[in-house]
């Protein structure tokens, strides 16, 4: 099976406050680990830029990352349009043949 690997960087947007965000992306983790087909999401701070953030996530496939992003607590976090992103990388683990 191959697991679908995500890398996101997000930062705040203009006017967010820091401390409700944190506590937000927080309350995302939270929930989303729960999600079935999710492996793992993580959510980092950047030391030099506290206003950026990486998201890891990996999940067990496609389907289980459109499930996340139509699940309330994904739907609610959106709708606050705390964040906004920079980038969104699919990734895989690569292999030896």
């Amino acid at each position: 099976m191959n697991k679908l690997w995500i890398s996101a960087g997000i930062e705040l947007q203009d006017g967010a406050d820091l401390n409700t965000v944190k506590s937000a992306l927080n309350q995302l983790v939270a929930d989303t680990v729960k999600e079935p087909g999710c492996i793992k999401f993580e959510i980092l701070q950047q030391q030099d830029k506290p206003e950026c953030f990486t998201l890891w996530e990996c999940w067990v496939n496609g389907d289980a990352l459109k499930a996340h992003f139509e699940a309330p607590h994904t739907v609610a976090f959106l709708e606050n349009n705390y964040t906004k992103v920079n980038y969104i990388e699919r990734l895989q683990m690569n292999t030896a043949a």
